[in-house]
């Protein structure tokens, strides 16, 4: 196997634009649950692989709506989750919490 540059760019160097891209271009319902991880992982590990991470909650919560709504203890038991994660997967649940609070009062 050939070895790359000290300066190549990691394999997974455009992967969160792609991410991204087809979020904004196809919508939530084109990307799979870890996808949707991975998109909020982004803001929590700016510089790290997040599909793994959010593989790994998956599997341990068993959907995406349990791994959003698990308690912030239970998260830190996933491997590679920390505060950050915490912050960024509880500030979700928060903000959905209160827009449904709010189109109710409406």
């Amino acid at each position: 196997m050939a070895k790359k540059p000290a300066n190549a760019k990691p394999d997974q160097a455009g992967h969160r634009g792609r991410l991204r891209a087809r979020f904004l271009k196809k919508g939530p319902d084109a990307l799979a649950d870890y996808e949707m991880l991975e998109l909020l992982l982004f803001q929590a590990l700016p510089r790290r692989d997040t599909k793994p991470l959010a593989k790994r909650l998956l599997a341990h919560f068993g959907s995406y709506s349990e791994v959003i709504s698990a308690e912030p203890t239970a998260l830190r038991e996933v491997d590679g989750a920390g505060e950050a994660v915490v912050v960024v997967l509880k500030t979700v649940q928060a903000s959905a919490l209160k827009l449904s609070r709010e189109e109710v009062m409406d």
